[in-house]
């Protein structure tokens, strides 16, 4: 299905994923803990719509790539799939947009919460300055860069530790929830707290969805996996299962310990970390400042460690699988051929990779400057942004599913999701749904309103926040135009599909 005018870069592709690899990557790539505040902050509610939405998304969309990674195990994975579902153009469009999202969250929040985790466990809290504060951030991003560049043979060890940080972290923060339980009390909520609401929908919806994308990510090195075809469902459906109760833990912990006015997106983990770890040494003063000392202060500079690591891994693993898919649209007609060469050395898209340090660093820069400084405005802002790039991705890669099985009958297929097109359906229009939402927040039933307006922002400034989504979404959609109408050439060089 891929013709001869790709075999220079495939040949370069060396199988250095098993089973066991491929779900630490997943792991990694679903399981963000710089989310876990903003999804808190929503009260009680948020458990049960994190519930609902497991059901009625994350599962489908599991069994959906199941099938997707298994029966097209070739690189590229998702771009791949819309490519041969619907064409060059959607496929164009949906690399481009699943490749920007995460310099964008890479720069935009996943650098600004690690250096959060620093200031907050080994500074007083405090806001670092500006030299500070970029020395900090551009080492996380120009760090995770350099590990995108390592062949898998040693950059897969970087989803593995992350993985092991993410079940040593919350495990040791769920036993000590049940220690300060004791010693200490918790917040009581009754059941009403957790009776879901069509604010909390809104509000919820987008993160959440955000939170639970990401099971198609390793099949962007199909032809890197030494056994896709066994290897990808097995390592999906046990993900789903682990990332669900890794989610559910930190939220839980975070609305049993804090207040819920207390609780920001920024800083809703790390501030119940801290509470929480006052057990083992440490106090808290009257005016809510959290002092650990001790053995407290040892291991919540462990965790600050681990939380960290899991940000880092992260951002490298969506580095690892986003950049792979770019580079392979680059010789597959769908990007400019120039960003689909693969390195003789290490197999990897070394200049995509570098390209996506230079978009997080610009995101970075320009963010931090736009919002003079203020990081829990900056890490809302960017984080819609993320949010919604990624989201609009997946309109074409869901519809893959019924399509690919329409085109492409007589293609192997080692597990078969049921009902592929009621399954693509639901999950498209939830897709388009949140999209939506997190643009306009409370279109349809008060757009801005006091329930509706993101943290730190408000009704007078429901334009402003229009501009920041909806523009940068315009400019990307006009750069994935323009990146295939400058592959022409490689298409037209192409073979025709047999």
């Amino acid at each position: 299905m891929i013709d001869d005018s790709s075999a220079v870069e495939r040949r370069k592709l060396k199988k250095n994923l098993g089973r066991f690899d491929i779900l630490f990557f997943l792991l990694c790539t679903i399981v963000g803990l710089d989310t876990v505040g903003t999804v808190a902050a929503h009260g009680p509610e948020a458990f049960t719509w994190m519930i609902v939405l497991a059901a009625v998304f994350f599962v489908p969309s599991a069994l959906l790539f199941a099938e997707l990674g298994a029966a097209f195990p070739q690189e590229g994975g998702p771009y791949l799939w819309v490519r041969l579902a619907f064409g060059h153009l959607a496929g164009a469009f949906t690399a481009f947009l699943y490749w920007v999202t995460t310099p964008v969250w890479v720069g935009g929040t996943l650098s600004v919460a690690a250096v959060t985790a620093f200031t907050t466990f080994f500074g007083d809290g405090t806001a670092l300055g500006g030299a500070g504060f970029y020395a900090g951030t551009l080492a996380f991003i120009w760090t995770g860069v350099l590990a995108a560049v390592l062949s898998f043979r040693i950059g897969k060890w970087i989803p593995i530790l992350g993985g092991w940080a993410r079940l040593v972290l919350l495990g040791l923060f769920s036993a000590t929830v049940l220690v300060y339980a004791v010693k200490n009390g918790l917040h009581g909520f009754g059941a009403g707290d957790f009776v879901p609401t069509w604010a909390g929908f809104i509000g919820l919806i987008p993160v959440l969805m955000f939170n639970y994308v990401g099971f198609e990510l390793p099949s962007s090195a199909g032809e890197e996996m030494r056994d896709p075809q066994r290897d990808v469902p097995f390592a999906i459906f046990r993900s789903a299962v682990l990332s669900v109760l890794l989610y559910s833990v930190p939220v839980l912990g975070i609305l049993l310990v804090l207040p819920v006015a207390a609780v920001t997106g920024l800083g809703g983990f790390l501030d119940t970390v801290r509470q929480v770890f006052t057990v083992y040494g440490g106090h808290v003063q009257a005016d809510g400042t959290v002092v650990l000392t001790g053995l407290g202060q040892v291991l919540g500079s462990a965790c600050a460690v681990a939380f960290v690591l899991t940000l880092f891994s992260s951002g490298t693993a969506w580095l690892m699988g986003s950049d792979r898919a770019l580079a392979v649209a680059g010789y597959d007609g769908a990007a400019p051929r120039g960003l689909g060469v693969l390195s003789e050395r290490f197999g990897t898209p070394v200049r995509v990779n570098l390209l996506s340090g230079g978009v997080a660093t610009g995101v970075l820069v320009l963010t931090h400057e736009l919002t003079g400084g203020d990081t829990a405005k900056y890490f809302g802002a960017v984080l819609s942004l993320a949010v919604s790039t990624t989201l609009i991705s997946y309109l074409w890669i869901f519809p893959a599913l019924p399509a690919l099985r329409t085109r492409f009958p007589d293609v192997e297929r080692p597990y078969r999701a049921p009902y592929p097109s009621a399954i693509a359906t639901l999950l498209t229009l939830l897709i388009a749904f949140a999209t939506l939402q997190l643009i306009t927040p409370g279109l349809g039933a008060d757009w801005f309103g006091a329930d509706f307006a993101p943290s730190g922002w408000t009704h007078d400034e429901r334009w402003t926040y229009l501009a920041t989504q909806g523009l940068p979404l315009l400019g990307f959609a006009l750069l994935a135009v323009a990146f295939w109408a400058l592959a022409a050439r490689t298409r037209r060089r192409r073979a025709p599909d047999r």
